[in-house]
């Protein structure tokens, strides 16, 4: 794997440098801050456990939210 030198202000440099633990390098410090995109698959199965339960509480969570959502876009169509 190569190297790259950047340039980065002090303030910038300060903050990494307090991220910093041990012996950790700076490419450390930014893959911990800085999180990788996930994938939609990383997601895959992470329900698996949920009971039928707990899924009908999650759906009714959404619809609420969704419910919610829409009375406030209607609000905002109606101003016009």
């Amino acid at each position: 794997m190569g190297t790259k030198t950047i340039t980065i202000m002090d303030d910038a440099y300060e903050l990494l440098k307090q991220e910093k633990a041990g012996n950790e390098s700076f490419s450390d410090v930014i893959r911990k801050v800085i999180p990788k995109k996930k994938s939609i698959w990383d997601f895959v199965g992470a329900w698996k456990d949920m009971s039928d339960e707990e899924a009908e509480d999650f759906h009714k969570f959404i619809r609420e939210l969704r419910s919610k959502r829409c009375a406030d876009v209607l609000k905002r169509v109606q101003r016009f």
